[in-house]
Order: structure tokens, then sequence, then C-alpha cells
């Protein structure tokens, strides 16, 4: 059974290419007014009701009945009975994608560092873990148990204290693999709440919830107009749009396995975005094909067809040199190179979030259990961002311990650029430690 489908075509070679692929790219991430106003609403009322106000609107909006904030705290007991609850199949696949996670990750960890120059003065960096890291959940119909492990293990590797989670439970719906995740990943504390007051709890801190240092994880516009209210007061992650993937091929791929990875991205939602390129036209067709005839099998075919139809596009391109040059330009959250000899290409891609080599690298094996995060910059921004890691839950203070000869030598130095600046209580600090 095959069906129609209205997909986008474009053509590089198209004078308005240009003009073409901005419309296909474009999108705003937080632009509802009404969603602001309200969101505003809810941070100035848990800054100035604390618990309470977060108990009324987990009340409001998850329909929980919940009379106090201690019936929305979970132990790490209860975190204990979820991975007993959970199968054995899916305990043993948490715990193997939490140890590749925990692996690719310690790569990253950063040391302090110092140097000694020749008089003595020593200069250097000292590398911190934050003390406490908010992460925040989805729940509900959209319950992810990989983002718990992608955003709280990089925190731990860090050396971060305490983890602490938010996961709203609409009508009391627990999800046994996310608190499974919460326990695998080593979480310390959860709350069952979500939604702009969780996100308002970890930044301002309540009676019964601690403030945090940084707030990651994905939401929904509510979460992400909050968090980006509150950057500033903590950090946070960033500000993620909608689920993105860019597959350059050559044309020598099976069309159905290129079919069912742009599937991959576009079933996560409407908005979500799926581009294929290739010189190819006729590999760009055949693709086609297996997307109609492939679709009617998919249980989220109707969210698949709506993110295809509006935000999805066939490129062709005349070479793989174009095909890059287009790549760069969308900068993508995920990048597939299915091509021959991926390792050729490498070197020419300047933006992604992440790159996924050759034909057999499908890019679901990230979303789970390859290693890498997948917290991923989207929209545009992995032109100047990067995947979340252990560097996002580190601090780096700078080291200077001048000796005296060292003092003396830069106190000449600031002295003059100080004055330049008209800062003398700057110069004349300086200058007091200068030696006659």
């Amino acid at each position: 059974m095959t069906t129609s489908l209205a997909l986008r075509r474009l053509d590089a070679a198209d004078p308005d290419f240009p003009r073409h692929l901005d419309y296909l790219l474009s999108w705003e991430s937080v632009s509802d007014e009404a969603v602001n106003r309200r969101v505003l609403d809810i941070l100035q009322a848990v800054r100035e009701r604390g618990d309470a106000a977060v108990v009324e609107f987990t009340r409001r909006f998850d329909n929980v009945e919940a009379g106090s904030m201690a019936e929305l705290i979970l132990p790490r007991e209860r975190l204990e009975l979820a991975l007993t609850r959970i199968s054995p199949e899916q305990r043993e696949a948490l715990e193997k994608a939490a140890g590749r996670v925990r692996l690719y990750h310690e790569r990253q960890k950063q040391d302090s560092w110092t140097y000694t120059e020749a008089d003595g003065t020593v200069l250097g960096q000292q590398i911190t873990p934050l003390d406490r890291a908010g992460l925040y959940v989805p729940g509900g119909k959209a319950a992810y148990p990989s983002s718990v492990l992608m955003n709280a293990i990089p925190a731990k590797v860090a050396g971060v204290a305490e983890v602490v989670m938010v996961v709203p439970t609409p009508r009391g719906e627990l999800n046994e693999l996310v608190l499974a995740a919460a326990c695998v990943a080593g979480v310390d504390r959860v709350f069952t709440i979500g939604g702009a007051q969780a996100v308002a709890a970890l930044a301002y801190g309540t009676e019964s919830v601690p403030q945090v240092d940084k707030i990651v994880g994905p939401g929904n516009i509510y979460v992400a107009t909050a968090k980006r209210h509150v950057f500033g007061q903590v950090g946070i992650d960033m500000i993620a749009g909608p689920s993105e993937i860019l597959v350059v091929c050559d044309g020598q791929s099976d069309p159905d396995w290129i079919a069912m990875d742009l599937f991959s991205q576009a079933e996560h939602d409407e908005d979500a975005q799926s581009i294929l390129v290739s010189p190819d036209a006729d590999f760009l067709e055949r693709v086609a094909e297996s997307i109609a005839r492939l679709l009617p099998t998919m249980e989220r075919a109707e969210i698949i067809r709506t993110s295809l139809e509006g935000r999805g596009a066939l490129i062709r391109v005349t070479d793989l040199e174009q095909a890059i040059a287009v790549a760069n330009r969308i900068a993508p959250e995920h990048l597939e190179l299915s091509v021959a000899d991926p390792q050729r290409w490498l070197p020419k891609i300047r933006h992604a979030g992440a790159i996924f080599m050759g034909r057999y690298t499908a890019e679901a094996l990230g979303d789970y259990c390859a290693g890498p995060n997948h917290v991923l910059p989207t929209s545009g921004t992995a032109r100047f961002s990067s995947p979340l890691g252990v560097y996002d839950f580190q601090k780096r203070s700078s080291i200077i311990f001048c000796s005296a000869a060292g003092a003396s030598e830069l106190g000449e130095t600031a002295s003059v650029l100080a004055r330049g600046e008209s800062l003398t209580a700057h110069a004349r600090s300086a200058e007091y430690r200068i030696k006659a």
C-alpha cells in the first residue's frame, strides 16, 4: 500500500534556491505573547509563594490531587523500586546505554592546570563542578528515559554533588522507565512537578525544592519560555527547537533505510524537520517512493505526514561538494553522511550538532546508546554552540599568583593602561607593588 504525499522538492541550481531554503528553515521557538504573560505570572507566583504556588499550579495543570509539597516528592527508594518493575530487557538496555554514555563523557572531563613564569608568577585555571543541577524531564505521553541518561550522567561525571529532577505526572501517572533511568543515572532527588512552575521552583528555590545552578532538559513551549526568563538567575542548556535531521546521500544507500531515517525525526512532532540532499535525482525519487510506501506502516503516520509536508524537503545538488555546502548552510542538529567515504568529507563539515558517518550509522543509535549526547543545538545554532556535555556542568576560574618581581613588572604595564583609562585607583593599586 502506498499513499500520496506532498513532499517539497528543491534544486540548488535554481536561482531562487537560497530564498526557498530560508523559508524552509524559518521557525520561531518562543513567540506567543499569551504564553509569555502566563509564564511570567507563574514565575512571580512561585517566587513569592514558594511551595504553595507550585502545589496550586500542579493541581490545576496536571490534575494531581496534592495537599502539600510532601506528596510531590519521590524518595530514592521509589526509583529503586521502578528498576525492579521494568522488564529485564529494559533494565539491561538502560544499564548498557548508561554505561556507554558514561564512558564517552568521562573523556570530556577537564582538569585544572597552571604554569610558572620565569619570575615565579603562577597563572592557570581551576576547574570546579556546579554544586547543584536541575533536570527537567517531560512526563505523560512524552516520556523519554533516554533524556534522563543524557542529562544526568554528564552532570554526575562532572562531579555535580546533587542532581534534582522534576517530572510532571499528569493525573498521577508515573512512568516506571523514566524513574528507573533516574535510578541508573544517579539522580539524587525527584519532584513530580512540571511546566513553568517547576522551572521557577528550580531557579528560585522554594521551602522544599532547592535552588539549582543550572537547568537542563527539554520541555514544551511553557518550559522553554520559562527557561528563557530565568536565564541569568540560573544557567540553562539551550532553548531547543523541533528535532531535525539532514541526510546527505550519494545515491547508493538503500532508499528504505533513508526514508526511515527521515521518519525517525519526523515522528517526534509536526514541527520536526527532515531533509534529504543528494546529487542523484533518480535516488531522490526512489526515496520518495519508499516514503509513500512505508508511511502507512508507521504508528505516528499522521504526525510524520504533517512534518514532512510542512517542513521536509528533497534537495537536488550538483555534487557532494555542493551537498556539504548546503549542510553547512543549514547547520543541522543531526547530520547523516550516508556516502561511500564519509571520512573524506568530515573535515569540510563546519556546522552540525552530531555527525553520523556512513550508511550503517542511523541517527537513532545516537539518540539512545552510541555514547555521545543527544541534547544538541537546533534551528541553525550549531553554528555557534555544541552538544550538552560534561563541560556544561563545570566552571573555570582563572588563577593569578604574582611573585614580587612579577607584580612589579606587571604593575608598570597596568599603571600605563589604567591611567590611559583615567582609572587612577587601578593605577595606584598596581603602582604600590612596583619595586623602587
